[in-house]
């Protein structure tokens, strides 16, 4: 028999009300919002490519000339100028009449506009009189007179080449070197004359190629001497490596690319062999030590920026030897050789062995030097906790001090005066008070005395250094201010005001900065840090779904730097559809003391992801206006892998994720990332492994919300198959999910990020937010997104 008959009137009505009250609630909640295209324009109005064009007198691609001169480009109200600054004379000007060239150019630049306030000049160089210049553009360089009329002709006094030949030009700027079939060249600059250098290079057994597995070129990998005179590369040999096949879709036969691979736990994996090259007798003189292992100090490239230099590789100042740091598979131990380079003759001067894995910096740039003049050895360890330096004898690899110390680490050595035995460099994390993150200037004699900060505004600086160590290009801000860049010394005076961010256009037009948060880590007492982005016409009363956008990690973490910056990708566009937007660096992150940042080890199937958890169940805390209940996640590439590891091992918390590009299986991935990582690859007499708990296909059966997958078919990063594995698991446990496949895009989408970027808004609103997006809305196309921001490269093929 049913109760409510016989409950009194006035419970059953307070019983209805709050029933009503309820179901407002979650109305007010989840409203079933129909969005509307003048919703998503308003939201891409916050788009990088909308919002920089705000901002005028950023200093953009800074580069040191001789003379202690540099120019940059500097965007204003009427477009972008290149300016030349020469602290020495206390001058900032243009470089040149921005007009003047763009007529003297017409016509000899195919395919390119050539509009004076947005010229695609690619690099540039500057006489140290000012009356000559030679600009880049695209393949092509010109010599341009700047005297009366400008004049522009192709150049044939400076070092050019053919189009699509990578060249490294020696520091004399007489010679480039390049590959062809497998061997090294180089091309004599004016005259055009080529010589062969190497004779027995075949394929994947070839001189200075660069391959590293997820990334490859034709650029040559070598380090010229400080004369011009000899070049030290090494043969690379991948012969037994195993091969990554893509296919590109076509109206017809569609086309294979194909080449060398490595996997984790692989037996085979590429090795190098050592060359020092004399040019004027092509000699080549082989280093009399075992090859090395494909592997760097710092990255999992032995070229960490992508192609040229060879990082772990440094001469002596008089030519005559080379140090070069050989780093074990496993990333544990390092061991610094210094050659003779006319014999070959190698010594070990001195090896550094870790539990987890070394690094030579924090930074981008490893840390350690050959101070050949002093016989000393300059080293970075993180021995202590924190990135520290230290001095070593170059001749019996003794210990002669330790050069910094305390908390924080030296993020990048800078420069170094032999002389007067100083090293200047970015520490970060040094200044109590300040955010840890936030990086500045200092000095310090190498025996350790008098350490001096030479920037002392507590804001991230971004420091660059003259070509002589001598000058210091500082751009100051914070993720809330813009920027102000100056030129000090060596003692940190300022030389010269060099420009002042201008944002008041950008604030005019509703803009507003993020919010910095403190969180506590999954320990309950380390604090975490990160942004928050809330909608720009936020209401209290209301309650709005949280968007978590993650990247684990070990290699950089999910905010970035502390610089300003206008638009941090699309989280601020995503925040004003109606959500609250965070980005949390959890602990197995960088940029933090070595115990914080060895927290993960050998466990990428942490993601970071608890982290983010307790960062959203304190800000949901926090804020009544955030909705703990309503949590959505995404990120790309390994933050796609930590998407599919919180919707697969959280699914009761996480209801809505979006991964793209995700390496969801490692030994699917290239070795030295992962095994620098995760450690090497080890098999269980059961067939289990030391990997399976990293594999996301391994938990997809525990699927409960919605989650859309995507990567590009041509991804030679993250090949698509690490998404194929995690959809076959989902087909196979009977789990609903979205996939889209970018035909014939690479890791970064290219043209269709703009699509990408819509579908993700779109899954967010409809299965987070509970609304209706508007029907195919049409972003600004990629092109168009380019022009805007200044940018002249082409859609990836």
């Amino acid at each position: 028999m049913p109760l409510v008959p016989f409950l009194p009137a006035r419970l059953i009505r307070l019983f209805a009300l709050a029933a009503l009250i309820a179901i407002a609630a979650r109305l007010g909640a989840q409203t079933g919002r129909t969005y509307t295209t003048a919703d998503y324009a308003r939201a891409e109005r916050l788009m990088n490519y909308n919002v920089e064009p705000l901002v005028y007198h950023a200093i953009d691609k800074p580069v040191w000339l001789d003379g202690g001169r540099f120019w940059y480009r500097d965007r204003g109200p009427n477009g972008f100028t290149f300016m030349l600054v020469d602290p020495a004379h206390g001058t900032k000007r243009p470089a040149f009449d921005h007009a003047a060239i763009a007529a003297a150019l017409a016509g000899k630049v195919r395919g390119v506009s050539l509009n004076p306030a947005n010229l695609p000049i690619d690099d540039l160089d500057i006489s140290a009189d000012g009356k000559t210049i030679h600009v880049t553009v695209g393949a092509d360089v010109f010599r341009c007179n700047l005297a009366d009329h400008a004049t522009c002709d192709r150049a044939t006094d400076v070092f050019i080449g053919k189009e699509g030949v990578d060249y490294d030009v020696s520091p004399d700027g007489r010679r480039g070197a390049f590959i062809r079939d497998n061997n090294l060249w180089v091309r004599e600059a004016g005259s055009g004359r080529e010589t062969q250098l190497t004779t027995d290079g075949v394929q994947d057994f070839g001189y200075a190629t660069d391959n590293a597995g997820w990334i490859h070129s034709n650029k040559p990998i070598l380090v010229w001497s400080p004369d011009s005179k000899e070049i030290a590369t090494f043969q690379q040999d991948q012969r037994k490596v195993g091969r990554m096949y893509l296919v590109r879709t076509l109206a017809g036969h569609p086309t294979l690319e194909n080449w060398a691979y490595p996997l984790a736990g692989d037996t085979e994996i590429i090795t190098i062999q050592p060359v020092v090259i004399d040019l004027d007798t092509r000699k080549v003189v082989r280093l009399k030590m075992a090859p090395e292992l494909h592997r760097s100090s710092l990255c999992d490239d032995v070229s960490c920026e992508g192609g040229h230099g060879w990082d772990d590789v440094q001469w002596s100042s008089d030519g005559n030897h080379i140090a070069i740091l050989c780093t074990s598979r496993d990333h544990k131990q390092e061991t610094l050789r210094i050659a003779d380079a006319h014999t070959g003759d190698v010594r070990d001067v001195m090896s550094e062995t870790v539990p987890t894995y070394f690094e030579s910096s924090t930074g981008t740039k490893v840390n350690w030097r050959y101070l050949s003049d002093s016989n000393e050895i300059l080293w970075f360890s993180q021995r202590d906790n924190w990135g520290q330096m230290y001095l070593y004898d170059a001749t019996t690899g003794k210990l002669k001090n330790q050069i910094t110390h305390g908390e924080g680490n030296v993020k990048e050595v800078l420069a170094v005066d032999e002389k007067a035995h100083t090293m200047y460099f970015l520490g970060e994390g040094k200044e109590p008070g300040w955010d840890p993150y936030f990086t500045a200037l200092y000095r310090i004699n190498l025996d350790g005395s008098v350490l001096k900060l030479l920037s002392p505004e507590p804001a991230n600086h971004d420091i660059s250094a003259s070509d002589d160590g001598t000058l210091f290009l500082d751009v100051a801000s914070t993720p809330t201010t813009p920027a102000k860049a100056v030129v000090r010394d060596r003692d940190g005076k300022v030389v010269i005001n060099v420009a002042d961010e201008d944002i008041t256009k950008l604030v005019a037009s509703g803009w507003k900065p993020l919010t910095s948060i403190v969180t506590k880590a999954r320990d309950g007492k380390t604090d975490l840090y990160g942004f928050m982005f809330k909608p720009g016409d936020l209401d209290e009363s209301k309650r709005y779904p949280i968007v978590d956008f993650v990247y684990p990690g070990p290699q950089t973490g999910s905010c970035g730097d502390r610089k300003f910056v206008p638009a941090h990708r699309d989280l601020q566009s995503l925040a004003d559809l109606g959500f609250v937007v965070i980005c949390v660096d959890g602990m197995g992150t960088p940029d933090r003391s070595k115990s914080f940042h060895d927290a993960l080890y050998g466990d990428l199937a942490d993601n970071t992801i608890p982290d983010q958890v307790a960062a959203v169940k304190q800000l949901a805390a926090k804020y009544p206006w955030i909705d703990g209940e309503r949590v959505g996640i995404y990120g790309h590439s390994g933050g796609g892998t930590a998407t599919a590891a919180a919707m697969f091992h959280f699914p009761d918390f996480f209801k809505v994720g979006i991964s793209e590009s995700g390496n969801h299986d490692n030994r699917l991935y290239e070795d030295d990332w992962a095994e620098k990582w995760l450690g090497l690859l080890k098999k269980n007499p059961d067939g289990t492994t030391n990997y399976d708990s990293q594999a996301n296909q391994n938990f997809a059966k525990n699927l409960k919300g919605h989650l859309l997958l995507m990567h590009g078919t041509m991804d030679n990063n993250v090949p698509p198959y690490h998404t194929y594995l995690v959809v076959d698991a989902l087909i196979k446990a009977n789990k609903d999910f979205d996939l889209i496949m970018l035909p014939n895009k690479r890791h970064g989408y290219g043209d269709e990020s703009p699509y990408a970027t819509r579908r993700r808004w779109d899954y967010f609103v409809r299965y987070l937010a509970g609304g209706e997006p508007p029907l195919e809305y049409q972003m600004k196309s990629y092109n168009e997104q380019q022009k805007a921001l200044g940018k002249f490269t082409k859609s990836e093929p």
